[in-house]
């Protein structure tokens, strides 16, 4: 299972503009390392991460093995009138993961 840490910065104040930074624990194997054994790992990286503020898409990225692992996203997002961002994504494998993050936008 991975991990999450959603933070948002700026003032949020609907219309306002804040930066928004994601980071997801995952190891993103990109099928090319060897165990101690010589085996390769197999290839398991994060396919899509999105992000909602409601039902509305405020973020979309389709990594790939090229990505270190553990990987970190900075974006901006207009705010909206809002009391959750809720992130998405799912790996290889077909492990999903969920974030959801409470804000206290002002109108």
């Amino acid at each position: 299972m991975s991990l999450a840490r959603l933070q948002v910065l700026g003032d949020l104040r609907v219309g306002g503009v804040v930066r928004i930074r994601l980071l997801i624990q995952h190891s993103m194997d990109t099928g090319y390392l060897q165990n101690m054994s010589g085996q390769n790992i197999a290839r398991n990286v994060i396919k899509t991460i999105t992000c909602y503020a409601d039902q509305m898409e405020i973020f979309r990225v389709d990594p790939s093995s090229g990505i270190a692992a553990n990987p970190y996203f900075e974006f901006s997002w207009r705010v909206a009138p809002t009391k959750v961002i809720r992130t998405l994504w799912i790996d290889d494998l077909g492990v999903e993961g969920e974030l959801l993050t409470s804000i206290d936008t002002q109108l």
